[in-house]
């Protein structure tokens, strides 16, 4: 079977599934007579990192979305002459992620964020890797509880502040716990 072929249903797959495939799956969904197949296709995938492993043996995709074209460069302020012209592709993956393993998706409720431009509804991008900064957006755990807020330092002090003035800075009593640090925000219209 043709490469190209084999990622887009191993693609499709995940796209429906929400997860990757198991070797005997993708031995199913290709139409291999064997796992064997399956484990061969795999180790060439990841060689073209379209595939990755973590640390527990479990494939994580790298690049399932499909490369979209650039088309240029829009003007938001005064209107100008555009031509379409393209300029370059990219992968939603590649531009968005940058330690795939590390990096998971939440679903935003409630408005404390919304002067940042996150509002309800919206999905964050948040990496467990990153260190996080002053300033840094972070999916947080404060006395027991999980937040999205801004990470503040000040001397030995640290607390969370929203980016919403109807609601307070919270300052931890007990424990402060940054699981992650924001990365992107994504909003479908």
């Amino acid at each position: 079977m043709d490469t190209q072929k084999a990622k887009q249903k191993i693609a499709a797959f995940y796209q429906s599934n929400k997860r990757m495939p198991s070797y005997a799956e993708i031995a199913r969904v290709l139409k291999f007579k064997s796992k064997n197949s399956a484990f061969k296709l795999v180790k060439k995938l990841i060689g073209d990192n379209f595939l990755i492993k973590d640390s527990s043996g479990r494939l994580i995709p790298q690049k399932i979305a499909t490369p979209l074209r650039v088309l240029g460069i829009v003007q938001a302020g005064f209107p100008t002459p555009a031509e379409e012209e393209l300029v370059d592709t990219i992968s939603l993956d590649e531009y968005l992620i940058e330690n795939k393993a590390a990096t998971f998706m939440l679903r935003v409720s409630g408005d404390s964020m919304i002067d940042a431009g996150i509002m309800e509804n919206d999905l964050v991008l948040a990496d467990r890797s990153a260190t996080p900064r002053a300033g840094d957006i972070v999916i947080a755990e404060v006395d027991s509880e999980w937040t999205m807020k801004y990470l503040h330092k000040k001397g030995a002090q640290t607390w969370l502040e929203p980016a919403n003035k109807k609601y307070p800075p919270i300052y931890p009593k007990q424990e402060l716990k940054i699981a992650a640090v924001v990365r992107a925000v994504i909003r479908k219209y």
